[in-house]
């Protein structure tokens, strides 16, 4: 499944690089929703939020109430998350605080699965070389992805895999990195980060693997009628 990204910062639809500087704006939120109406999913990460440094939340409630959003972004809290469903997110995305000083943070992570539904939770699992970095990736951590992923098994339905390195670069993914963290779990699996031509998105797919689709659609690398005829 291909999943079309809409990334908020400042109250606009954008694409940065590497998390850090941003590349382009994109249309309004309404805009997009009818961009990508063709798709099943969509997938919306308020940046600010993930940074700490404010919150895009009308345009989140907004975006949820009328796709089915996929939705992350500083959700650090199990209040949060349950929020974001009653506002119509059908998946949630949580970072930062699945993780602790000493690996994953079970504890929150049950909490999280009793409140919402386990089939609701994804994890993020952005990796920078090769380590999972947390607040916004601006933080790393010692953990990698692959070491991890038996132990996220019993608490989310699936995982979103970003692989910082090469995010909004436009240069390819490692489609390495995903075979490996495929053959490791029975989660389901989201690649995102540098995922540039319909070779990388067809790979993914006889993979099994979903990809989240942000710079390659926004710069015109990637036409969506052509995405969306992988399947949607």
């Amino acid at each position: 499944m291909i999943v079309p990204c809409i990334d908020l910062m400042d109250g606009k639809v954008v694409q940065l690089v590497q998390g850090q500087k941003k590349a382009l704006e994109g249309g309004t939120p309404q805009e997009m929703l009818a961009r990508f109406a063709a798709f099943p999913e969509i997938q919306v990460i308020d940046l600010d939020a993930a940074l700490g440094r404010g919150s895009n939340g009308a345009i989140v409630e907004f975006l949820a109430a009328r796709a089915k959003a996929r939705v992350g972004g500083g959700v650090r809290t199990v209040e949060r998350a349950a929020a974001l469903v009653a506002q119509g997110a059908w998946k949630v995305i949580v970072g930062t605080a699945a993780f602790g000083a000493a690996g994953v943070n079970a504890p929150f992570l049950e909490a999280l699965a009793r409140r919402i539904g386990r089939e609701r939770v994804m994890v993020a699992l952005d990796t920078r070389e090769g380590k999972i970095v947390v607040k916004g990736w601006q933080e790393s951590t010692a953990l990698r992805a692959e070491d991890i992923l038996r132990e996220l098994e019993p608490h989310c339905a699936g995982l979103l895999c970003t692989y910082v390195d090469r995010e909004g670069m436009l240069e390819g993914t490692d489609l390495d990195w995903f075979r490996r963290l495929r053959a490791s779990t029975t989660l389901a699996i989201t690649a995102a980060g540098g995922i540039t031509t319909l070779d990388e998105a067809r790979e993914l797919q006889r993979m099994g693997v979903d990809a989240a689709l942000g710079m390659a659609i926004y710069s015109g690398r990637l036409r969506l009628d052509e995405l969306a005829a992988l399947g949607g």
